[in-house]
């Protein structure tokens, strides 16, 4: 892998305004964990001020799991879903948004599709896209179509498959996976983190592998870490692909101190984001 990324100095004179503004939309009746854990990673990143955006019925559950991210209730339907007319609710909140993500705990419906490629086409700040977000953009007639702005996309092989329209029952190697994710980073403009034993992050153009992280991290939740230590890199003013290569670096390397510890059979996604400042630190040697 080629040189890594790096967060510069902080000044000290820094303020919280000087580390981006994250909103991060998501949650679900029964799926308040992702993106609770999304918002606390995104803080352990060095995120300035992180913002999450939930369905007004989980708001009370989100907020709970820390204090120091802010919570914004959206409205949700009877089974606990955003509607799409969500939108007019974030409306105000993506005037100050330095980065967005959007995904994690999500849910699926129709309305969530209107939802996210209306988000996709229209917002021009950065965005992550995890989880039920990228199903929606698979489930979208524009597909990756369109964006209109920065654009990055955090598939496991699963919800890869579906954004490639890969033929059901059909199973492409991995170099095969890899050729198709340049040729799709490069088409639309985007950024594709395709998550798995050494992720690749590509922009059709750039290609890095990443060989951080162990067995134990395939357990649920961890995608939702990622999305929030990459919302948080590109909130601190790194370039998306390279807030893509460090966040997949730092990710796996929580990884790899937390099975350290604890084990792989024992690691959780909540163990990443404790040992998220021993990652970093390791990498910026700061007293």
């Amino acid at each position: 892998m080629p040189l890594l990324p790096h967060l510069p100095p902080r000044p000290l004179d820094s303020h919280k305004g000087d580390f981006g503004r994250a909103l991060l939309i998501g949650g679900a009746r029964g799926m308040a964990g992702a993106i609770s854990l999304s918002g606390m990673s995104c803080l352990r990143s060095g995120a300035g001020l992180v913002k999450l955006a939930v369905p007004e019925c989980i708001l009370d559950t989100v907020a709970s799991f820390e204090p120091a991210y802010m919570t914004v209730p959206l409205a949700c339907d009877s089974a606990g879903c955003l509607f799409a007319h969500a939108r007019d609710q974030l409306k105000p909140l993506l005037t100050d948004a330095t980065c967005l993500a959007i995904g994690p705990g999500l849910s699926r419906s129709h309305e969530l599709t209107q939802l996210v490629n209306e988000l996709y086409t229209s917002v021009t700040q950065p965005m992550v896209i995890d989880a039920d977000g990228l199903n929606s953009l698979a489930e979208s007639a524009n597909g990756l179509a369109n964006p209109a702005g920065p654009r990055i996309l955090t598939p496991h092989p699963g919800e890869f498959a579906r954004l490639a329209k890969t033929p059901a029952g059909q199973k492409p190697s991995r170099t095969e996976q890899i050729a198709t994710a340049q040729q799709l980073a490069a088409k639309h403009r985007i950024i594709i983190v395709l998550k798995g034993h050494h992720t690749i992050i590509t922009d059709g153009t750039n290609t890095a592998e990443n060989t951080t992280g162990n067995p134990g991290m395939a357990t649920g939740g961890t995608g939702d870490v990622l999305t929030g230590i990459i919302t948080a890199l590109v909130c601190q003013k790194l370039s998306p692909f390279a807030a893509a290569v460090l966040g997949s670096h730092v990710h796996g390397l929580a990884g790899d101190l937390a099975a350290a510890k604890f084990g792989q059979v024992s690691l959780i996604a909540s163990d990443l984001i404790y040992f998220l400042p021993f990652a970093f630190h390791s990498l910026t040697g700061e007293p």
